[in-house]
């Protein structure tokens, strides 16, 4: 049997990884070792964090409409409760983007939950 050296293969791996090591800084993109553990640490921090920006999103959104409803004279958790409470099925995000954007509509949202407590 012939003996197989896996010499493209390697190759192709430390291509590959030294593409993904492009944007580091010295020694991090030149050398392979380094390249290699700064790439496995920077996929280790995508996978976690593509998890993490759901919970980020979620509570920035909770923010701004707290702060709109406040602005109202309303908190957050009564807001909620009274748009649920008079049947409105508004997302987060959305009411985050009408406090934002839209403080007119985002008011007439906070008397409709008024009415319902």
């Amino acid at each position: 049997m012939p003996r197989v050296k896996g010499h493209v293969a390697h190759l192709k791996r430390k291509k590959k990884i030294m593409r993904a090591a492009k944007g580091a800084r010295g020694g991090r993109s030149k050398l392979y070792k380094s390249a290699k553990e700064n790439v496995e640490r920077g996929l280790r921090y995508a996978y976690r964090d593509r998890r993490r920006k759901k919970r980020d999103f979620r509570r920035l959104w909770i923010v701004r409409i707290n702060a709109g409803a406040r602005q109202h004279d309303l908190s957050y958790s009564r807001f909620m409760a009274g748009l649920k409470g008079a049947g409105v099925a508004i997302n987060r995000k959305l009411l985050a983007d009408l406090a934002v954007r839209d403080p007119i509509a985002f008011g007439a949202l906070v008397e409709v939950a008024k009415k319902s407590l």
